[in-house]
């Protein structure tokens, strides 16, 4: 399975189950298994060690805490499809971090900024003073 010009994944480290579909269909979906589910084990597989990390490290619920990615595809009637769809969410999921994260560059807020904050603030406090009550000096 091909994910960019350089990635690669052989088909061998993809493993594809299938199960029967829920939602309406009627007696079609209770008869044929149409639906797939792609297990994919990242610590497994040929990819190299900076993408298996980021893919490790994201907070994705297809992602087991063994480190498998399970992916479901019942979109369509047809089991070939819903591989292709299966291999398609896979592809874009490790094409994700692919891209190299880049770095945040630390900066401080403007002169002005600070002003308008200082103002804002200011504005705020006078406007809750308003809001105690009135005291009588009699």
């Amino acid at each position: 399975m091909r994910i960019s010009r350089t990635l690669t994944i052989p088909e061998t480290e993809l493993a594809f189950t299938a199960i029967r579909a829920g939602g309406p269909g009627g007696q079609h979906v209770n008869k044929v298994s149409t639906a797939i589910q792609l297990f994919f084990d990242i610590r497994a597989s040929s990819l190299p060690e900076p993408y298996k990390e980021r893919l490790l490290a994201l907070n994705d619920r297809r992602i087991s805490a063994d480190g498998v990615v399970v992916i479901k595809a019942v979109r369509h009637r047809s089991q070939e499809k819903n591989k292709e769809e299966a291999r398609q969410r896979l592809r874009e999921l490790i094409a994700a971090v692919t891209k190299e994260p880049k770095k945040r560059k630390p900066t401080r807020p403007t002169k002005a900024a600070k002003e308008r904050r200082l103002a804002a603030k200011t504005r705020t406090a006078k406007i809750k003073g308003l809001r105690k009550p009135v005291s009588s000096n009699d």
